[in-house]
């Protein structure tokens, strides 16, 4: 009999592809997975290799989703869960049921960290910080099996806990998608295009410079995939200065339509400011994403995507601030040919070498 082990996280499951990759090697590895997250009004339909259940939920943000989210885990854990399965809780929104489940039934419990969720910039100043917190403060120093993301934030939690998480970063797979021209994607082939992608476009992220950095530049166009807080904003301001020919707005997209856009596009932006410390210290996919689908990166100087930037070549790092930096940035990288350090990366940066500790650290739980 399989050892089932149950995936927490509090998103639509059809666009998370870092936790959707984990899935799938657990499902390899023998574990029957359950992958708990949320139904949304717009989600899509799944068909995964594993299992799934997504919650409908009265609430769909602020406190009360959170309260409703943590009591409908805990019970769908307590009535679903029995004494030789594994939790695995991504991030802090999700840790609290896990751990009070793996408490009552004795159980593993895998945390997996994929930021410095106190750091994070929609909670600063606010009293769900100290909630939080409250509850990392109370949880994470009984944990025994923690992952985060790199070695940065992993420091951060040492500092915090002298408890210093495993590292593992959220590295793409070798790509498998049919490519499709720009004509294909509804996308104009007489431009050139800077794509910036994710379920994160947030504030401090550099949206709004990549907007009026592509505004000055004649023969661009910017391209935003994905979702964000501050998507709705952007799009107001295109609409208010006629930019509508400059900068195109793509939603949600499945992982395989995202990575047909961004093979399309000739450089990649990942513009996070220093102004948090989640962002100070953030290694977002979509940076793994651009190299291996051969897209050359115009990215911000925040610690860890400078140090991939550098070590490999692949692209040029700026301060998004500086308007005129990052038109120069985007133009070089885009007339330039970075071929071979692409290559060079996609060696050395996929998923397929970052998942050898993964295999080995689960194997114990079988």
């Amino acid at each position: 009999m399989k050892r089932k082990i149950f995936i927490s996280t509090t998103n639509d499951i059809s666009t998370d592809n870092r936790v959707n990759k984990v899935a799938v090697m657990l499902e390899e590895m023998g574990f029957e997975v359950m992958w708990i997250g949320r139904e949304l009004a717009g989600s899509k339909p799944l068909e995964r290799v594993y299992g799934t259940n997504r919650m409908k939920l009265w609430f769909t943000k602020g406190g009360l989703f959170y309260a409703e989210f943590q009591v409908r885990l805990f019970f769908k854990l307590l009535f679903e869960c029995d004494r030789k399965a594994v939790l695995l809780s991504n991030d802090l929104d999700t840790l609290l049921p896990n751990f009070l489940i793996s408490r009552f039934f004795g159980i593993p419990l895998v945390y997996d960290s994929h930021e410095y969720f106190s750091g994070v910039p929609e909670i600063q100043g606010r009293w769900v910080k100290r909630v939080w917190q409250g509850v990392e403060r109370f949880v994470f120093p009984r944990l025994e099996h923690i992952w985060t993301v790199n070695e940065s934030i992993a420091g951060l939690y040492e500092g915090d806990y002298n408890k210093r998480p495993r590292v593992f970063r959220n590295i793409s797979p070798k790509p498998n998608f049919t490519k499709k021209s720009r004509a294909e994607l509804g996308l104009p082939e007489d431009v050139k295009i800077a794509i910036n992608q994710g379920s994160g476009m947030n504030v401090d992220r550099g949206l709004e410079e990549a907007v009026e950095a592509i505004s000055q530049m004649d023969d661009w166009m910017l391209l935003l995939v994905g979702s964000g807080d501050a998507i709705p904003a952007l799009q107001s301001y295109v609409k208010e200065h006629h930019l509508e020919a400059k900068v195109k707005f793509v939603g949600r997209v499945p992982y395989e339509e995202l990575l047909q856009y961004t093979s399309a596009a000739d450089v990649g932006l990942s513009l996070d400011k220093s102004t948090n410390i989640n962002y100070r210290f953030s290694l977002p996919n979509k940076l793994f994403d651009y190299i291996h689908c051969d897209t050359p990166v115009v990215t911000s100087t925040v610690v860890e995507v400078k140090r991939i930037v550098d070590e490999y070549g692949v692209g040029e790092t700026v301060h998004p601030e500086n308007i005129e930096a990052l038109k120069s940035a985007i133009e070089k990288v885009g007339a330039a040919s970075y071929e071979a350090a692409l290559k060079k990366a996609q060696k050395e940066l996929n998923w397929e070498n970052e998942l050898l500790p993964l295999k080995a650290f689960y194997g114990q739980f079988l």
